[in-house]
């Protein structure tokens, strides 16, 4: 992974983009738009995972990532806002966010913090015992959940899979159509969750 060229968009860029974000099966409705969000540096073990695998091939490419970024002086684990990233042999640049992270209310009144977006940067920062600087989102309309719910045994029940097979239980949906309940961040950002094949897989998947 070379990186051809890097642009860096500060703290008050990102907070302002993610309040623009729209709900990607309603886009009149902007899910961020009255929230609390801030930049945290958060222990994993106080995230919840909403999936039950991580793909070993996407793993290893984040920490690809991770060393790419240090060669131009940035740091995976605490960008401070987000990245424009040119990679060369593609045309399109992506956008690096931190972490996205949820507060989620469940019906027994236990309070996640679910990872919305970013699973296999949080998990590499998992195994690297590294405290990652996540974006935290508090205060998100209850009608607008994210569209899984947490894994009740947390990170000791996921799997590193080197793929999905078919019928393979991936999350556990709140709603039929789940897809309602998808923030679009690309609707803001650019390219977010990177082409398949660099970084993680794409977030509605």
């Amino acid at each position: 992974m070379k990186i051809s060229k890097l642009e860096h968009f500060g703290e008050t860029e990102l907070l302002t983009g993610l309040r623009r974000v729209r709900m990607m099966e309603d886009p009149d409705t902007l899910v961020y738009r009255d929230a609390v969000i801030s930049l945290e540096c958060i222990q994993t073990r106080y995230l919840s995972p909403p999936q039950y695998y991580l793909l070993q091939s996407e793993l290893e490419k984040v920490r690809e990532l991770k060393w790419a970024l240090r060669e131009h002086g940035f740091d995976l684990f605490r960008l401070n806002g987000f990245l424009r990233i040119s990679l060369e042999g593609e045309e399109e640049p992506i956008d690096l966010l931190p972490p996205v992270v949820e507060e989620s209310i469940e019906a027994d009144g236990s309070v996640h913090l679910l990872v919305n977006d970013g699973m296999h940067r949080v998990y590499l920062a998992y195994l690297e015992w590294q405290v990652p600087q996540v974006v935290y989102v508090r205060g998100i309309p209850k009608n607008l959940p994210y569209y899984a719910y947490p894994i009740p045994s947390g990170w000791d029940r996921l799997e590193i899979r080197h793929d999905i097979p078919e019928g393979y239980l991936k999350k556990w949906h709140r709603v039929r159509h789940n897809k309602r309940l998808y923030r679009d961040f690309n609707s803001v950002f650019r390219n977010v969750g990177g082409p398949r094949g660099h970084f993680e897989k794409s977030r509605v998947s």
